[in-house]
């Protein structure tokens, strides 16, 4: 028999599984539902631990008796169960207010439609070689609630936050919110990229003056949206006609703002005009980078680091995986996956740092991808494009009179289909623009076997190689 009082956690992925948890060590009482019958198991876990679960179906009762819903990032808003509940009053909220009520330490959110992880994860590191303790969590992969359930204190939370949170939000405040870029993406849970957008801008909605923004200049709009903002801004620009701003909101005695060069980045900071040398990174290749950099830069001397944790961090950054990531070089072809890369835009990003010769494997699921506008980049760098997915056949609509575009029926095929078109030179890419859920679980292990077919093509020509200088060999003893 279902409890009288009960929250209603929808979603058992890592998220619904810490939310769970967490709410059940306070003290409350907590049924968590999932549709997908292969959660079972994560169900019989929280059964142990004393948590109700209802796996491989959703009850509508359960939904609109919860004092209540606790919506895990993943599930569409739109879901009717959930639409039902809150039409009939049931509050809905998400992870983000349930860690904001709890939580005491100041935050940094870092959100944007790409660079996000990036970004977190060289503030976190930034932070630490300033001799600053952190906890690194949010979308990124570890929940936020993990933090308060933890223990143990820190200076700062550094949270990679999703537009899918902050839709859920009412009550979340970070000290420090970053808006890295918006693009077009989520058309599948989104009306239009209006309504994305003002997700994104909504990291801000909760800030006084006592807080501070970090924007980049260059998004569309800027200059009317931060009017709406309360905290003190810092901006940071790529474009060649950028300038240091004064700061809207309130204004401060010091707000570092970034500009973007060539090769180094100018920070102004209480001691004047710094710059940080940027082209020995080779790790973080690419004007989108730089902003990443400059964006992380800001955010840490405003957390109180200092410009020598900043480039220690720099120096030893490895890149993440997945993120425009050498893999190997085959007869002169360098081999590189960006299966990360699940927008437009990140893949213009791709394109345009590695600027021309480029062999592009594209395609997925989409989420109302709009193709078409990478074409003023497919026809400058892009020889041939090798479409996979569910989307292939609107990427060859879209590009057959531009370049061309051969469709593949597996990643096997088109790692083989590329290294095939490919000369001396040559880049093969994985950049999708897309999901990865028509072929994979996710984008990692998309990645991944990627990785694994290439280093499969290549131990296979080595061999062959190896074969035929025998048989050489052979004939000269012969």
């Amino acid at each position: 028999m279902i409890s009288q009082t009960y929250s209603l956690v929808v979603g058992l992925g890592s998220s619904g599984m810490s939310m769970a948890r967490f709410l059940h060590g306070k003290g409350k009482q907590v049924i968590v539902t999932d549709i997908d019958v292969s959660k079972k198991e994560a169900g019989k876990f929280l059964n142990d631990l004393g948590i109700k679960t209802q796996i491989g179906f959703h009850d509508q009762e359960t939904f609109t008796n919860a004092d209540a819903i606790i919506v895990s990032p993943g599930i569409p808003l739109d879901n009717d169960y959930i639409k039902t509940a809150a039409q009939k009053g049931t509050p809905i909220t998400g992870e983000l207010d349930i860690f904001t009520f709890y939580n005491k330490t100041p935050v940094i959110a870092i959100t944007g439609t790409n660079g996000k992880t990036t970004v977190t994860t060289l503030i976190r590191n930034m932070l630490e070689a300033s001799g600053i303790s952190t906890f690194m969590g949010g979308n990124i992969g570890t929940p936020l609630v993990e933090y308060l359930m933890e223990g143990r204190e820190v200076d700062v939370i550094v949270a990679e936050i999703s537009s899918f949170q902050l839709d859920l939000s009412k009550d979340f405040k970070p000290d420090i919110a970053i808006l890295l870029n918006v693009a077009e993406d989520h058309l599948d849970r989104y009306q239009d990229t209006q309504d994305y957008a003002r997700s994104k801008w909504g990291i801000f909605k909760n800030q006084t003056h006592e807080d501070k923004a970090v924007i980049n200049q260059a998004i569309e709009g800027f200059d009317t949206r931060i009017d709406k903002i309360s905290s003190r801004i810092s901006g940071f620009s790529s474009l060649p006609d950028s300038c240091f701003r004064e700061s809207s909101g309130t204004g401060s005695s010091f707000n570092p703002e970034a500009l973007i060069l060539e090769e180094s980045i100018q920070l102004m900071t209480e001691k004047g005009l710094e710059e940080i040398d940027t082209s020995e990174l080779k790790e973080l290749p690419g004007i989108h980078n730089k902003e990443n950099i400059a964006a992380a830069s800001l955010a840490t001397l405003l957390a109180k680091g200092n410009i020598n944790g900043i480039s220690q961090a720099l120096s030893k950054f490895k890149n993440l995986p997945h993120r425009m990531a050498f893999v190997r070089e085959i007869n002169k072809i360098s081999f590189y996956n960006d299966s990360k890369a699940t927008n437009v835009d990140a893949v213009i990003r791709a394109l345009e740092s590695f600027k021309k010769n480029i062999i592009l494997i594209l395609g997925g699921r989409e989420k109302g991808t709009k193709f078409a506008q990478l074409i003023p980049w497919v026809t400058t760098s892009v020889n041939q494009i090798i479409a996979i997915g569910e989307a292939k056949i609107h990427i060859q609509n879209t590009f057959k009179s531009v370049c061309p575009v051969t469709l593949a029926e597996s990643m096997e095929t088109a790692v083989m289909v590329a290294h095939e078109a490919a000369c001396a030179g040559d880049v093969v890419l994985l950049s999708p623009a897309c999901a990865s859920f028509d072929w994979y679980e996710n984008y990692g292990a998309r990645g991944d076997d990627f990785i694994a077919i290439v280093n499969k093509l290549a131990n296979k020509l080595t061999n062959k190689n190896k074969r035929k200088t025998k048989l050489d060999k052979g004939v000269e003893n012969g």
